[in-house]
């Protein structure tokens, strides 16, 4: 009544919905302004939609996918088998995995190794409900929803526009609001149209007296009367005038006067007095409600309660009397302000021990142990035998559930119990494992305190794997890895001493953690590395330990420049079927992942970044989720494409401001400066390179030597050439005192040599160029080769040099590295003018500004102009309009929208960001002359019948 707006506003976002859109709409408002009733009246009078509904509870925000269970579990268990077959179509696992309350019984890493489907599962459930009907998702109290389901709803929403499903939420105003990233994702302007919900207007409060006295027209004084007194909030306004019925008041000008004031003190007063008029049993029922909680079976009540299920029964009906209990079976309150009142009747000691109590009714009636375990939090200390494998279990669920904070907060609790050190140091370590979902800096607290008492070698190699994922996760200064070494050095002595022989398995994997340490941080002095098996062993690669080794032989390989077929032939043994990501797989993954970059392994490099995304969607491991991104960045980059790089770069550091939690910041920042520069915005690269000071580094990370390169770039742009060189030759310094030689990782030398001749220092440009072209033709990578043939062909004079650059083009034509082949068609194009080969010259700086404005290169496209300009050609604007000079970024995000995907479709498809659909597309629009998407399909058609023409000619 009296929400004729609220109720338009609904009907409109539903009208959108219906269109085949996907939306968000969030009802917020003060407790007991009538947000849910809202709600239901609207659904009830649209038949449109399937209804599905999801009430959060405050104690239920521990409940991994507790407010999905709500939505999801009662359609499924109401389908037929096969409609529900039909339902899940193979998908079952993951999702019923979701929606189980008792799914504890596999182990956990088999389980963790297929919860990462989740998401992608649940978001498959909804598209088929929305292929039957119009779907609403319905969810009361956002503000208390677990985070898995948050988490899962706003996947949702940024992935799935194009399905009629719209989500809608009520928020309580006055509650504080969950200050993390996906809840303000949730309901952000862009994602959500909020409706705030206002009190009642005094013609509203006029339409509910009319309904309860059955009158025409009731007296408008009163009505104003009662509208002053209650500020025409709803639950006051119910309450004020059943209670001015009861006392026999009429809705006319004589009673204005009879009407008191009633705010929510007087309501919660008005409550109370109603429970002090009651029974014992019916005061227990209450206390029984307010902390079991809405819908719980009156044998578990009657437990609490310390009575009888008849007893229950019956102050169920003395409570419905008193208007404090909805009619109906299920048992619950007419609304949360009376549970809130029951409560705020307890001392805080009573509050305690009452949740307390609750958890061991819950317990020993066999409830779910995460429904136990938030009793259990709630109440503070409880001690008992049976209270630690409660919260050990919960975490664990959470944590398969893709719940890694529940999973924390379940254990940190578990700490307070009463532990002997090696329960203690267990607790630690589960704790720490599931912090290195998402905190790096309380997981590695955490582990260090476990491998304090941790005597099991088994467990300390578990905790040393996790321990160093955590580090490798880590941002800013990380604990000294010396100290790391030393405990892997230990253990490995301790299990040869024990056994008389060195376990291999264990060698094998302690023996990778320290690869990795000698790599993250070269400078770092450290005893010799534990022994491993001898490079001639017959390492197979079945197990993890032998994968581990043949990636990092692999890696040690590419560092030391040997030929990239042996390389290729090692990382493909280690990388066959690689399993899913694990802690005790670290650092395999990672070296692997490197190794296919570094080795110009694009597409294999790109399959693996996605599958890994696939795999840990869901988990919660945010930190894992950040270092792909950046991955993604500098796969982009490698190919040259600048705009992609610099716009998933990008998207990177907005995460990291917004959540704080970004490994690798400096290795993303080098991304940032290397794209900026190429497109010409010297001071954008100039405020990013001020954050990092390249002095005083106590060590040095692998992280720096890339970035010196970077900087010495920006340097030589500005101008600067000494400051330049300087940089590159520190850089130099460094990659050899960590056995880095390789020219595809540290070029340092090719980056000199321009420097070095616009000084005049031509026998030193040609020295480095030199050697970085031996040092190439040893790694046999075509990238590293072109490159040292361009430079080494721009360092030497006459018909040598022309070979050289010549090579150089032939070298990376094929490869995927399209702004190093710029580069050398600009710099090959160059040679022939010299040799007064105007037409040759022209060719190749044609071709060479084609790719460069392919990659989004303004500054390299804006200098290969002007030299065709020079050569006696012109750039045709009319030519410039193709497929051919978008980005393969580009063209496959433009493919996919001609072909009728969504943003957020093609965002889900490609694995990247929407920000980087949107950024693609822009630059698609502005090269293709277009105004948007209603024309994409035609000019990519008429693009691909003109592709054989040129973006230059002759003149």
């Amino acid at each position: 009544m009296g929400r004729e707006r609220e109720l338009a506003a609904l009907d409109a976002v539903a009208a959108d919905v219906l269109s085949g859109r996907s939306r968000v709409v969030q009802l917020e408002g003060p407790a007991g302004v009538g947000k849910s009733v809202l709600l239901s009246t609207w659904w009830e009078r649209n038949e449109q939609f399937r209804v599905l509904r999801a009430r959060c509870h405050p104690l239920e925000r521990e409940f991994a996918f507790g407010a999905v269970r709500q939505l999801f579990k009662p359609l499924l268990a109401a389908a037929s088998e096969a409609d529900r077959a039909r339902l899940l179509d193979g998908t079952a696992a993951e999702t019923l995995r979701a929606l189980d309350d008792d799914a504890a019984t596999e182990p956990l890493p088999e389980a963790a190794n297929v919860t990462a489907s989740t998401l992608r599962e649940l978001d498959a459930l909804v598209s088929r409900l929305s292929r039957r009907q119009p779907l609403l998702l319905a969810v009361d109290a956002l503000q208390w929803i677990d985070q898995p389901s948050l988490r899962w709803l706003v996947h949702f929403v940024g992935r799935s526009d194009s399905h009629p499903v719209l989500i809608a939420v009520t928020t309580r105003s006055a509650e504080v609001k969950r200050l993390d990233p996906l809840f303000a994702e949730l309901v952000r302007p862009a994602n959500c149209h909020t409706i705030v919900v206002e009190p009642l207007d005094v013609a509203g409060v006029a339409q509910l007296v009319r309904t309860l006295w059955e009158v025409a027209e009731p007296d408008e004084a009163f009505c104003a009367a009662c509208h002053a007194a209650t500020g025409g909030h709803p639950l006051f306004v119910r309450a004020l005038l059943h209670q001015a019925q009861r006392s026999g008041v009429q809705p006319t000008t004589q009673f204005r006067d009879r009407i008191p004031t009633v705010l929510l003190s007087t309501l919660a007063g008005e409550i109370a007095h109603r429970l002090c008029q009651a029974s014992g049993e019916v005061v227990r029922l209450a206390r029984a409600l307010a902390f079991l909680g809405d819908r719980k079976p009156p044998e578990l009540l009657a437990a609490y309660c310390g009575t009888g299920r008849a007893v229950v029964l019956s102050a169920a009906e003395d409570l419905r009397s008193l208007g404090l209990l909805r009619a109906g079976g299920d048992l619950r309150f007419t609304h949360p302000v009376v549970r809130d009142t029951v409560l705020g009747m307890l001392p805080p000691e009573e509050l305690g021990a009452g949740h307390a109590r609750a958890a061991q009714v819950s317990c020993l009636s066999g409830r779910p142990d995460e429904e136990v375990a938030a009793h259990l939090l709630a109440a503070g200390p409880v001690h008992g035998s049976w209270v630690l494998p409660v919260l050990r279990r919960a975490a664990t669920q959470a944590l398969r559930r893709g719940a890694p904070e529940t999973a924390v907060t379940c254990l940190r609790a578990a700490l307070n119990q009463p532990l002997d050190g090696a329960e203690r140091a267990r607790v630690l370590l589960e704790l720490g494992t599931a912090a290195s979902h998402y905190d790096a800096a309380l997981a590695i607290s955490c582990v260090t305190g476990a491998l304090e008492e941790l005597t099991d070698e088994t467990a300390r190699s578990d905790a040393l794997g996790v321990l160093a994922y955590s580090l490798l996760m880590s941002r800013g200064s990380r604990t000294d890895l010396s100290s790391v070494d030393r405990k892997i050095a230990a253990l490995c002595d301790r299990r040869a001493a024990d056994s008389g022989a060195a376990d291999r398995e264990l060698a094998l994997r302690m023996g990778a953690l320290r690869s990795w340490m000698e790599f993250e941080r070269p400078s770092v002095g450290r005893p010799a590395p534990a022994p491993v098996p001898d490079p001639d062993d017959d390492l197979a690669d079945r197990t993890a330990g032998e994968r581990q080794l043949l990636a990092i032989r692999a890696f040690r390989a590419l560092r030391a420049a040997l030929p990239a077929p042996y390389i290729a032939g090692l990382i493909e043994r280690a990388s066959v079927n690689l399993p899913a990501f694990s802690h005790d797989l670290f650092p395999l993954h990672y070296f692997v992942a490197q190794t296919l970059l570094y080795l110009d392994e694009l597409d294999t490099a790109d399959r693996l970044n996605r599958h890994l995304t696939r795999e840990i969607s869901g988990k919660g491991m945010e930190l894992l989720v950040s270092s792909l991104m950046l991955y993604q960045a500098g796969l982009a980059l490698r190919r040259g494409n600048v705009t992609e790089a610099l716009a998933t770069a990008q998207t990177a550091a907005d995460q990291a401001s917004s959540t704080g939690r970004l490994p690798y910041a400096l290795t993303l920042d080098t991304i940032r400066i290397d794209a900026l520069l190429a497109q010409g915005r010297i001071e954008d690269a100039e405020r990013i390179a001020a954050v990092h000071s390249v002095a005083g580094q106590a060590e040095v990370a692998w992280e720096r030597p890339r970035f010196l390169m970077s900087l010495a770039a920006l340097r030589i742009a500005q101008g600067e050439l000494r400051a330049g060189l300087s940089l590159l030759r520190e850089c130099g310094h460094h990659c050899e005192a960590a056995g880095t030689v390789s020219p595809a990782m540290a070029p340092w030398r090719s980056r000199s040599v321009g420097a070095h001749l616009a000084l005049g220092e031509t026998a030193s440009a040609r020295a480095l160029a030199e050697q970085e072209l031996d040092l190439a033709r040893r790694c046999r990578i075509p990238r590293a080769l072109g490159v040292a043939l361009r430079v080494s062909g721009v360092a030497t004079s006459g018909a040598r040099g022309l070979d050289l650059l010549a090579e150089a083009v032939q070298v990376l034509g094929p490869t995927p590295a399209r702004l190093e082949l710029a580069r050398a068609l600009g710099d090959f194009g160059a040679a022939l003018m010299h040799r007064d080969d105007k037409r040759g010259a022209r060719r190749a700086l044609r071709r060479g500004l084609d790719v460069a404005v392919a990659c989004g290169a303004t500054v390299l496209a804006a200098r290969l102009e002007e030299r065709l300009h020079l050569a006696g050609g012109r750039v045709g604007r009319a030519g410039a309009a193709g497929t051919g000079v978008l980005t393969a970024g580009e063209e496959r995000v433009c493919t996919l929208a001609a072909q009728g995907y969504s943003n957020k479709q093609i965002a889900e498809l490609l694995v990247v960001t929407l920000r980087t659909v949107e950024t693609h597309l822009t630059g698609a629009y502005r090269k293709l002359r277009i105004a948007g998407r209603p024309y994409l399909a035609a000019a990519m058609a008429a693009a691909d019948t003109s592709r054989g023409g040129s973006g230059a000619t002759e003149s």
